[in-house]
């Protein structure tokens, strides 16, 4: 537990220097939704399939930012340990809500992931070291172009979930999370730091296969540029469905 607490107040503490040495910077504050769906298909007792259906919106004014579909397939290794790897498609409308392309463009997204996983007490501490590789297709002014960027991206994740109340089938979870970003790649050399995101959240539970989750999420992301950046407010609405299966 302590060496959780450590990295979570070492992942806040980074961010909240970094954010503080950027005053002199342009920041765009942005207001969004995303309203999301997610499955999870047991395979086996250790293999198990997690699908979801993301949609990302602006509030102010109200206009598409990107759709997002992944899958992939995870594997638990011991109590304490999952592994992950999958696919995931964004098809980003714009990043700008008073600009209205007239082309989205796609990006491809492979990822991985290791996640250490310990109960303390009520409270169970996900800690998630992921990989990504990003392929996103370029474009100017005129629309898509025939290349594509390529880049890694490196995610770590502390997060805890708790429960608050419990009776039956039913139950309320809260969730606290701190992730940060990182980008390394040719096309990336300006924002090596990609962005962190603070997320909190409840969970009701109607049953222990399907629950509704209402959170705030803080995002902090550099633009490509290097220079600029986005300070985001967002909503976020999800679905999660697991489909019961015994074996």
């Amino acid at each position: 537990m302590k060496k959780s607490f450590k990295l979570f107040l070492f992942t806040l503490l980074f961010a909240y220097q970094f954010s503080a040495g950027q005053n002199q910077k342009k920041i765009d504050h942005q207001t969004l939704t995303w309203i999301r769906y997610y499955n999870v298909l047991p395979l086996t007792e250790k293999w198990a399939l997690h699908s979801e259906f993301d949609n990302r919106s602006f509030v102010n004014p109200i206009h598409e930012n990107l759709f997002v579909i992944r899958i992939q397939g995870r594997y638990r290794t011991s109590k304490i340990i999952e592994l992950g790897g999958g696919f995931a498609y964004f098809n980003v409308n714009t990043q700008n809500p008073d600009a209205d392309p007239d082309y989205s463009i796609p990006e491809y997204r492979t990822q991985q992931d290791i996640t250490f996983i310990n109960d303390i007490a009520k409270i169970t501490f996900h800690n998630r070291f992921q990989l990504e590789e990003r392929f996103i297709q370029k474009a100017d002014k005129n629309g898509l172009l025939d290349e594509f960027s390529f880049a890694y991206r490196f995610r770590y994740r502390l997060q805890s979930t708790f429960t608050l109340w419990e009776k039956e089938q039913n139950s309320l979870k809260g969730t606290i999370s701190d992730e940060i970003l990182f980008n390394y790649g040719k096309d990336n050399k300006r924002n090596t730091f990609d962005q962190n995101r603070i997320y909190a959240a409840l969970r009701y539970h109607f049953t222990p296969n399907l629950g509704l989750e209402l959170g705030y999420l803080k995002n902090f992301q550099r633009r490509a540029s290097g220079v600029d950046f986005y300070d985001r407010d967002i909503i976020r609405f999800t679905v999660y469905h697991r489909i019961n299966r015994k074996f």
